[in-house]
This record gives C-alpha cells, sequence and structure tokens, in this order.
C-alpha cells in the first residue's frame, strides 16, 4: 500500500511546485553545526534529501584505487544487524529509496522518502552511512560487478578515450587515475582498506546538504544531525590543484572498431572567473546548443560526419576544463579533427554573431525554470550551487546576469578562452590519415 502513496507522490510532485523565480531557500544550521537548505513543500507528503561529502574518488591513495568506488557501492549492501537481503526489506517497507554514488569529487547520497516515516527512513539512512558491514559476501558480490565494469571498459572506445584523456592531462593528480581503480587495485582490496576509505570520504567537515518537500526546518535539521552526528568530524586531506597540460596535438590510441570515438579539450574558466556567463554564452554557440551549434551545423550538418558533436564547460574542484567529443566513420575521424580545430579557430578569431548572441541568451534564460520540476531536482539543484560556493539568491539573479552577457562581452571572452593551439585530441580506433600529432 505505502509504495503505491510513493508513486503517486511522485507522480504528481510537479504538479505543487512552485515556478524558479518564487521558490524560497531557507537556510538553516542544525544544532550539531551541519549548513542545510530547505525549499519547503508540505502540499505533497514527500521528501527529496541530497547529501554531498567533497573528496570522492580523488582520496584514494595512488596503490588503493577504486577503494571509495567499491565502499559506496557497499553502503546499501547492509548495515548495523541487518544483512544486505535485511536493509533491502526494510527499505522497501517504508517506500524509501537511497541512491550512493562516487565521483572524482565528491560521495552523493540522494534519499526519497514519505513525510508520514521521515524518521525510519532517517535511522535506516544512519547506519548505510554510519555503520556499514562491509560483510565478506556483499564485499565479493560487488567487487564482482566491478571487475566486470571494469572489464567491459577495456572493450568500450569512450571509455578508454576518457581514460587516456584523463592520464594525459591530470599527470600525477589523482584525477589522472580511474576513479573505479584498475583489475589489479580492485583485487586486491580489502576490508580494512574500505574502512579507511568510508573514515577518509564520509566526515562532517566536507559535507553539504539540501532537502526540498513535507518537511519542516526543525524537524529537518533533526533528521540531519540524526543521520550525520555519528560520522567522523573530519576526514583525508583533499588533494590540491591539477596541472592541466594540453599539447595542443593529436593523440590516437588503436581500437578495432568500425567507428573512432573524438575527446578534446583545453584549459577552462574558473565558476567564479567575472566572465564565466560570458563563457557560457560561448559554449552555448559552438558546441553547448545541439542542432543551434556551430559545431553541429559544420561537422553533422554539413558534412555528416557524426550523429552528434558536443562541447561543455567543465568545472572540477581541483581543475577547469573546457571538453568534448563526437564519434565519426574511421574514414573520416581526420577530417572531423580538422573542421573542429577550424571552428574552435573561427570562433576565437571571429565571435559570435549579434544574432546568436541573443538566440543563446534566449535559450539558457527560458531552460532554466524547467529545471525546478519536482522536489528532487530542487534537492539537486541546492546541493549543486553549496559545492558551487553560490548563495541561495543565485537562482533569483542568475538569469540576470545571462542577460547582462553582451555581444561585446562574448567575443572578448571566446578570443580569451578559446585556445586553437592548446586544443588537444584523443581518437580511440583506427583513424585513416590520423597519427599521433597530427
Amino acid at each position: 500500500m505505502i509504495p503505491r502513496i510513493l508513486f503517486a507522490a511522485l507522480a504528481v510532485a510537479t504538479l505543487a511546485l512552485p515556478a524558479a523565480a518564487e521558490i524560497d531557500i531557507e537556510e538553516i544550521e542544525t544544532p550539531g553545526g551541519i549548513s542545510v537548505w530547505l525549499v519547503e513543500e508540505p502540499t505533497i507528503p514527500f521528501v527529496a534529501l541530497e547529501i554531498v561529502f567533497r573528496g570522492g574518488t580523488s582520496l584514494d591513495p595512488a596503490d588503493k584505487g577504486g577503494a571509495v568506488n567499491l565502499m559506496t557501492a557497499l553502503l546499501e549492501e547492509g548495515a548495523a544487524d541487518m544483512d544486505a537481503r535485511a536493509f533491502a526489506a526494510a527499505r522497501d517497507d517504508l517506500a524509501a529509496s537511497f541512491r550512493f554514488d562516487a565521483s572524482d569529487d565528491s560521495v552523493s547520497v540522494s534519499a526519497r522518502f514519505l513525510s508520514e516515516t521521515q524518521e525510519a527512513a532517517a535511522d535506516l539512512l544512519r547506519v548505510a552511512l554510519v555503520e556499514p558491514r562491509f560483510d565478506d559476501d556483499a564485499v565479493e558480490r560487488v567487487r564482482a560487478q566491478v571487475l566486470s565494469g571494469l572489464r567491459s571498459d577495456a572493450e568500450d572506445p569512450n571509455a578508454i578515450a576518457g581514460r587516456a584523456f584523463a592520464a594525459a592531462v591530470y599527470g600525477d593528480h589523482p584525477y589522472a587515475r580511474p576513479g573505479d581503480g584498475t583489475l589489479d587495485s580492485v583485487a586486491a582490496l580489502t576490508r580494512d582498506d574500505l574502512l579507511d576509505a568510508h573514515a577518509g570520504a564520509l566526515a562532517r567537515d566536507r559535507v553539504h546538504v539540501a532537502a526540498a518537500g513535507d518537511i519542516t526546518a526543525e524537524d529537518l535539521a533533526a533528521l540531519v544531525d540524526r543521520v550525520l552526528g555519528g560520522l567522523p568530524e573530519t576526514g583525508a586531506e583533499l588533494p590540491g590543484p591539477a596541472a592541466r597540460s594540453f599539447d595542443g596535438g593529436t593523440a590516437v590510441i588503436d581500437f578495432p572498431t568500425p567507428q573512432s570515438v573524438i575527446s578534446f579539450g583545453q584549459p577552462g574558466i574558473d565558476r567564479h572567473d567575472p566572465d564565466f556567463f560570458a563563457a557560457y554564452v560561448v559554449n552555448q554557440i559552438l558546441g553547448g546548443g545541439g542542432f543551434g551549434s556551430r559545431l553541429t551545423e559544420e561537422v553533422r550538418v554539413k558534412r555528416g560526419l557524426t550523429y552528434g558533436i558536443y562541447s561543455y564547460l567543465s568545472a572540477k574542484d581541483h581543475a577547469d576544463l573546457y571538453v568534448g567529443g563526437a564519434s565519426t566513420a574511421n574514414a573520416r575521424a581526420a577530417e572531423t579533427v580538422d573542421v573542429v580545430r577550424a571552428e574552435w579557430a573561427r570562433m576565437a578569431a571571429e565571435g559570435p554573431t549579434e544574432a546568436e548572441v541573443e538566440a543563446a541568451k534566449t535559450y539558457l534564460i527560458g531552460g532554466y525554470p524547467l529545471r525546478f520540476d519536482s522536489n528532487a531536482s530542487i534537492a539537486r539543484i541546492m546541493v549543486g550551487m553549496q559545492l558551487d560556493g553560490l548563495t541561495p539568491d543565485y537562482i533569483a539573479t542568475r538569469n540576470d546576469k545571462v542577460a547582462a552577457v553582451t555581444v561585446e562581452d562574448v567575443r572578448r571572452v571566446a578570443a580569451e578562452l578559446l585556445d586553437p593551439d592548446a586544443l588537444t585530441f584523443f581518437v580511440v580506433g583506427q583513424p585513416e590519415g590520423l597519427t599521433a600529432g597530427n
């Protein structure tokens, strides 16, 4: 019966949400000293809670690759006096859902539960985070899943390109190592390694919390302290800035496949740079706007080289990049690389037209409110804002910042940001007429 109530709540959640401009974020500090953002929405008996611990897989020691990833995957595989099956049954009885994910910069927790079961859901989430069991059978089962994924990645051109890119760009920084480890490193991980990863990654000194839904500030503060209060105060030291190395060349990774996967990138721009919004518009025009972008027009529409091509600004905690990618037939990979280089250079030299700038701004402004389509989306956006060091008024002012960008701003930033000489390509496949260094 309860699951049906939850599904109904999820199905109609969007009907009760305010427009983006009306979202009222309440900043709370729990008695335990944890900062939390809340959007209270009592019309649907449902709560979305987002918890993010900064650090993620970049905290792995060099010889323990994949420890944080494996640890995170085991958080729902038994806790306290419950083995994996008992934990799943308890969660399902509450019609709650928990999701645990690890990335290179964070460990994230997404929890969804009914208002009427929030105390029991909080208790269950608490033991998952504070008292994971890491039972031998669960560890070996999940380890086998991770190893299977790593074997699949070894045959996936996209994964191969991503790893080659990271290894070349980040040097000896933890970003250069695969976050899910290697076959050898994951196979060697012990239970003690998982306990160390847990203590290092899940700590109160790096946590960000946001919630949206049918819960009061007082109840949320108590719930957050209940869930996180048993975690250590401090965790492992965060890595420092990553040196970004872009030589402007083309690395070719031979792989037997009829299509070449192409990844490309150059240094990006800091999220708090005064020119960030102008750079955001630059990217929308160049490669972020789908069929409205220059790369799509030149690479797909005019020449039919690919079904899709994209670019985006990547603001990682320790490195800012401007990256993109595409796939194409081996026989046309060299031409694709040439066209991307040419468009990169043309945008840097000439900048966009006034019409392109206005169209990009209109799209970015009009699409922003559509992101706030559920309590879960609002909670995710709020915790992302915290990670980016933004203030709660950003939601109300973001579109004004986009609107304030001028054509002159975009042309100047395009010339300053885009660096054709640094634009570096990584091609996985058997591209004809394309060799390393081209």
